[in-house]
């Protein structure tokens, strides 16, 4: 059918980097669905956004992740929605939409949704320390991990919060177990 000839060639624009070119594949292999099958339409539209992510189009990957999180709701597929909820908090930042409280509302549904994701966690803490909520950036960092213990990225962030709560020495330590663990 349409649909998976839009989903391979989606994939394939993807990983040429043709993000603009994959976005519409993608956003074609969907409407291709209908309404019939809200839960594919969900992943199809959550990969369509990926492709707008990707190139630096967040208003254009929230039109696609928009309806995305609502058919994996549909679908009653919480997880995936969680997921999709995680790339939305992402558009959402870059659109400006942290300090009305958007970008946190996906990434607490996110973290409801998977509380397993490590990545819901660590965007949690970042997000957290941005707007100086550091009490609550330290107890999703710690969260972060524990789930994903040997991770750069939420090394460095541990050591930002660190530092900006005046423990300099903690933030030292983790930033020296990043470079220990990826030089």
């Amino acid at each position: 059918p349409a649909s998976q000839a839009g989903h391979c060639l989606g994939v394939a624009l993807g990983r040429l980097e043709r993000w603009s070119d994959a976005e519409s594949a993608l956003l074609a292999a969907r409407d291709a669905l209908g309404a019939a099958d809200p839960r594919e339409r969900a992943r199809l539209g959550a990969m369509a956004g990926n492709a707008a992510l990707a190139r630096g189009a967040a208003d254009a990957a929230l039109t696609a992740l928009d309806p995305a999180h609502a058919d994996a709701l549909s679908a009653g597929d919480k997880a995936l929605a969680g997921q999709i909820a995680i790339d939305r908090a992402r558009a959402l930042v870059a659109l400006g939409r942290s300090d009305r409280g958007d970008a946190g509302a996906a990434l607490a549904e996110a973290r409801g949704a998977v509380p397993g994701s490590a990545e819901a966690w660590l965007l949690s803490a970042t997000l957290s320390r941005r707007t100086g909520k550091l009490a609550e950036a330290q107890a999703q960092i710690e969260k972060a991990a524990a789930l994903l213990p040997v991770d750069p990225e939420i090394g460095l962030e541990a050591g930002l919060i660190a530092m900006l709560s005046g423990h300099e020495d903690a933030a030292r330590k983790s930033w020296q177990s990043v470079v220990a663990a990826a030089p």
